[in-house]
């Protein structure tokens, strides 16, 4: 067997040893104990999000968070007479201008650079020159470079003109607090293997009841049909409409179940900013250098600049990674990078431990 690591990346992450466990055990889809899991799955994220069962509802759906954003552009999306508006300061608010493109969706992006947080007074401006516009689409936590977007003020520009929102809180969502009742979003995604803590497998939307009923024939895909996913699941409690993945689903839940014994989100969250205000000093004593401005700087993953031209990464990756550490490439496309995670079953102590590591590294290289 190969020797254990620690993921420091924004997902799949490092899982505790019991959701690990959790996935022993093999389930049948239509089997009455793994419906109700997927049922209380269900309701718990709900709670997690702060919204109300009256309002919202949660739908789980095979495949990777991607998918989960595919099924909720694809679905929320009519067919005529829509205009969707993407905020883009990073590879994952492109990649839903790419969905749009193939799906033929008529989109404006409106972009801004990598290192930039999404500017409210230039949404409010593109809002303004394009009323036409009946969908808006962005990233909350844009993993490219760790910049923490400002959805909660661009909320009420979207609120202000009737117009539906879509907020990709894949690396967010159960480690940033966010409480969606007050967010009054329409559609929240994110996935099974981000800061819950699960292992991948599926993604999630949390989406408004209202918006999700008016999109029945919207869907431009089958198997990602956001609203028939629901319906089978609203009319047959805890039904995946094609073949579930059990193990993640049971691994999930018991995540779940660890995400309140640790304290719930508000705990987490600050578990997360400690290891990422450590991680960030302790990189700057050792000579690197920091990306993102820390205003904007989310706790989830941080972009450190190469120190030097001649800065060996894949060096870098291996001698860290036989040490116990895998880290991220940077995927700035401006600036040689490299990503650091802060998420995960990641303790203060841990980063400590990476920090000497790194120390080891830069003195062993000195010695060469």
């Amino acid at each position: 067997m190969k020797q254990p690591y620690l993921l420091l990346t924004p997902g799949p992450l490092s899982t505790t040893a019991t959701v690990k466990a959790a996935m022993q055990i093999d389930y049948c889809t239509w089997d009455q104990d793994y419906r109700e899991i997927t049922e209380k799955v269900r309701a718990q994220l709900l709670t997690v999000a702060h919204a109300n069962p009256e309002t919202y509802t949660s739908v789980l759906l095979q495949g990777s968070g991607s998918y989960g954003v595919e099924a909720t552009i694809g679905t929320a999306i009519p067919r005529q007479g829509a205009l969707l508006m993407i905020a883009i300061n990073g590879a994952y608010g492109q990649r839903i201008s790419e969905i749009a493109a193939y799906y033929q969706i008529p989109h404006i992006d409106v972009c801004f650079d990598e290192d930039q947080a999404v500017d409210p007074n230039k949404i409010a401006q593109a809002l303004a020159e394009h009323p036409e516009v009946t969908h808006f689409a962005m990233i909350h936590s844009e993993t490219t470079t760790g910049i923490l977007n400002p959805i909660e003020e661009i909320m009420p520009l979207l609120k202000a003109r009737h117009i539906v929102s879509i907020i990709d809180a894949m690396s967010s969502f159960g480690g940033v607090p966010l409480n969606i009742d007050e967010l009054d979003c329409d559609y929240l995604i994110s996935s099974s293997n981000k800061c819950i803590q699960g292992v991948p497998g599926f993604a999630f939307i949390i989406a408004k009841q209202q918006a999700l009923a008016k999109t029945a024939g919207n869907a431009r895909s089958l198997c990602l049909d956001l609203y028939e996913q629901w319906q089978t699941m609203t009319k047959f409690p805890g039904k995946w409409r094609f073949t579930s993945p059990t193990h993640v689903v049971h691994a999930f839940a018991q995540a779940l179940t660890e995400l309140t014994a640790e304290g719930g989100v508000t705990k987490r969250y600050q578990r997360y900013c400690e290891n990422q205000q450590r991680l960030s000093a302790g990189m700057q004593r050792l000579g690197f250098t920091l990306i993102i401005q820390p205003a904007i700087q989310g706790p989830i993953i941080t972009s450190f600049n190469y120190p030097t031209p001649a800065f060996d990464f894949h060096h870098f990756y291996q001698f860290l990674k036989t040490r116990g550490f895998v880290i991220y490439p940077g995927k700035v496309t401006t600036t040689p990078s490299f990503r650091i995670g802060s998420i995960g079953d990641v303790q203060p102590q841990d980063i400590d431990r990476l920090l000497t590591v790194i120390a080891d590294y830069q003195q062993h290289n000195q010695s060469h």
